[in-house]
């Protein structure tokens, strides 16, 4: 693959991605501001995970017995600025201590056709 074929992401415009980790029990709610959200228009995407550790509370007999949470990981890459309105919104919406998240700087996004 040559320079010319890959899109750098000019310093300017920075784009980073979110991920959010959040319980089954919000993920209806979730889900519905992110489809409403002009920041996400390109989409995202939704992983079924399980979290492990302090963090992790076990709600159902079935967690307890594994030792693991039931969780749903979504992944958004958004312009860095858009970033803040979003979170906000998600914390109006969702005022819950066991939705994380995390934002990395995004080097190269784009497709591959």
């Amino acid at each position: 693959m040559t320079t010319q074929e890959t899109s750098q992401v000019p310093a300017a415009n920075a784009v980073c991605l979110l991920t959010l980790v959040l319980p089954h029990t919000v993920e209806a709610a979730v889900l519905e501001l992110l489809e409403s959200s002009a920041a996400l228009e390109s989409g995202y995407s939704v992983l079924p995970a399980q979290g492990l550790g302090i963090g992790a509370q076990l709600h159902t007999v079935m967690e307890q017995v594994q030792g693991r949470a039931r969780r749903v990981l979504v992944q958004a890459v958004l312009q860095q600025d858009q970033l803040p309105a979003l979170l906000e919104s998600l914390r109006a919406a969702v005022p819950s201590s066991e939705v994380s998240y995390w934002v990395a700087p995004l080097l190269e996004h784009g497709r591959l056709a």
